[in-house]
């Protein structure tokens, strides 16, 4: 390290000299950035076009603190605006809800038969449009209008494939709505809810049964279509028969059920009365005659016994084209499906 030394005078007054800033050497100035540029032109604009204060409330302001306004939760809520479906028509609304025509119809079968597949929805009431009916159901499940669920399809204690099933049904609301959205008579019952998971692939087969015995009902002239389900059916049977035994309790049993059987037009056989799942109502001659078609699921779980009561009970029945083949394979009951139509 170097040191000035006192001593050293003629060094230290050298390098007060050459310290020492030369004033006579110009200094450059710095270049304007584009930015500066920029933000003087900004500056410029602003000055000859004026912004209006923020202390000014604006007109609309104004307006809305009006004190004679009524406070926004008082204010009854406008229905939903639903993009128009150019194959689906316009949305009706109904309760606050713009509901298109499909969804009318399926809130209205799936009141009548409880529970719906959704693949079965697809094919009847959408037209294949499968990602028309996603969007419905979204829309109906925010809306507390139904619910969809997805179950594990029965295997009658095969070594199957786990397969799943998305099955539709109303809410206790979505029950109501149903009675407002169909021309259904006060006749015809409606539901809510998922009773037995473990039968729903059951349960959703009814309705495809329905629709190929109502296309038939139809064709013959039939009209005006109720239906009826096992549900309904039971509770009238099981009523009767209580109340008969009330009135009086030294009648034989047989004898009262029999006579519950006559009353409902339920076929009796073998000391048992045959129920079937699904009892179609119609009228035919415009009204002026009555008439109704007992309908039958049938499934790979029916022994050839029980298949054969629900043969001799007259009921028209159904089986899936998987249900179907595998009661071929049973011994002894080839000529039984002759009265069993494919699903």
């Amino acid at each position: 390290m170097r040191l000035d030394l006192p001593r050293d005078p003629e060094v230290a007054e050298r390098r007060k000299v050459d310290t020492a800033p030369d004033a006579a050497i110009p200094v450059p100035e710095a270049p304007v950035s584009p930015l500066t540029r920029r933000i003087d032109r900004l500056l410029e604009m602003a000055r000859h076009h004026p912004v209006r204060s923020n202390e000014q409330p604006s007109p609309r302001r104004e307006r809305s603190r009006r004190p004679d306004r009524e406070p926004s939760v008082e204010r009854t809520c406008e229905p939903e605006q639903r993009p128009r479906r150019t194959r689906a028509g316009v949305a009706e609304e109904i309760r606050g809800l713009r509901l298109r025509p499909e969804e009318q119809k399926l809130i209205a079968e799936a009141g009548r038969f409880r529970v719906l597949a959704v693949d079965d929805i697809v094919r009847s009431i959408y037209g294949g449009d499968k990602r028309a009916l996603q969007s419905d159901l979204r829309f109906l499940e925010e809306k507390g209008v139904l619910s969809v669920a997805s179950v594990a399809a029965r295997n009658d204690g095969l070594r199957l494939l786990s397969r799943r099933i998305d099955a539709v049904s109303l809410t206790r609301q979505g029950e109501s709505l149903a009675r407002e959205v169909s021309a259904f008579p006060s006749e015809q019952k409606l539901y809510h809810g998922m009773v037995k998971p473990r039968e729903v692939e059951h349960d959703t087969q009814i309705y495809r049964a329905y629709l190929k015995e109502a296309e038939t009902i139809e064709r013959a002239g039939g009209r005006s279509l109720r239906v009826e389900l096992d549900f309904e059916l039971k509770a009238k049977v099981y009523r009767a028969i209580h109340e008969a035994r009330k009135a009086d309790p030294e009648r034989e049993i047989a004898e009262i059920r029999r006579e519950a059987a006559a009353r409902f037009d339920l076929p009796y056989l073998d000391n048992r009365i045959e129920i079937p799942d699904a009892r179609i109502h119609y009228e035919m001659d415009q009204g002026a005659r009555a008439a109704f078609s007992d309908i039958e699921v049938v499934t790979a779980a029916y022994r050839p016994g029980h298949l054969r009561a629900k043969a001799q009970a007259g009921f028209r029945m159904y089986a899936s084209a998987s249900d179907y083949g595998r009661l071929a394979k049973v011994e002894d009951e080839h000529h039984l499906l002759d009265w069993v139509m494919e699903l």
